[in-house]
């Protein structure tokens, strides 16, 4: 199995810690190869396995994954169509790098999309689906306790997704959910690939505390809450990764320092910065 699989590790009750991709075979009867390794390398830069900017070889993923050099440049393919790398004609393939500026740009984006989704989820959330949502509030309750940084982030990545998947099922819209897909992945992306490890680590309490207001307008059905409580967290994202690149910058700016979004830094400048 590829080291960045999302297998819940027993022993915690969440995800293990994300290491160097290792060489991984992948399994030649499956008609769904080229799925497969497109999955795999979606969760390395998701995970921020790979820094942004960094060279992707064809040839080295092909050896590691164990097949021919077609599923691994369909993957590339279509993963540039998701954003996450750029392809150089006759040079190759390298992370995204995206400007300050458009990552700001994206996250106020996203924070009033996601905004509108939960305003909508509290007005037609179901019980049955509030309890599932608190279960998962529960074990991001209990991953606070994780003393390890690299655990604590990849855990809150795919435990956080699993929280605002529930807020979109509550939404009962298919179209939403599906679009706020895509756009989670990007959001994902340009967090764990500004060169900081774990960046979301340190503010895992932070994080968990923003759920919690969410939680409790969607459970009191307030729409005009819910939205406001989702837009502010998800747009608060770009201050909270800044603080982790940057500590010093926000030194003694407090937790609601975060200057504008613009000033901000995501995966976003030069990889020598």
């Amino acid at each position: 199995m590829d080291p960045v699989g999302t297998d819940l590790a027993a022993d915690r009750g969440y995800p293990p810690t994300v290491t160097r991709p290792q060489p991984v075979r992948l399994d030649r009867a499956t008609s769904r190869l080229n799925h497969a390794v497109y999955d795999q390398l979606k969760e390395r830069l998701l995970d921020g396995v790979y820094t942004a900017g960094e060279q992707l070889s064809t040839e080295q993923l092909r050896l590691e994954f164990g097949v021919s050099k077609q599923p691994v440049m369909e993957a590339m393919r279509r993963l540039s169509g998701d954003g996450l790398i750029d392809i150089y004609p006759q040079v190759g393939s390298r992370v995204a790098i995206y400007p300050p500026q458009e990552v700001g740009d994206f996250f106020v984006m996203f924070g009033g999309f996601e905004g509108t989704i939960a305003g909508i989820a509290a007005t037609r959330r179901t019980p049955e689906q509030l309890a599932d949502m608190d279960a998962i509030s529960r074990q991001i309750d209990q991953l606070r306790a994780e003393l390890d940084p690299a655990v604590r982030a990849r855990g809150y990545r795919l435990l956080n997704r699993r929280f605002h998947e529930a807020v979109h099922l509550m939404a009962h819209s298919r179209v939403m959910a599906q679009t706020s897909s895509r756009m989670w992945d990007l959001s994902d992306f340009l967090i764990n690939t500004t060169g900081s490890p774990n960046p979301l680590s340190s503010a895992l309490d932070e994080r968990h505390n923003d759920h919690e207001r969410i939680r409790a307008a969607l459970h009191d059905g307030d729409q005009a809450t819910a939205r406001k409580e989702m837009e502010r967290h998800i747009v608060g994202t770009v201050g909270t990764v800044s603080r982790s690149v940057f500590p010093a910058r926000h030194a003694g700016l407090g937790s609601g320092g975060m200057g504008t979004v613009s000033d901000d830094i995501g995966p976003c400048e030069s990889t020598q910065e």
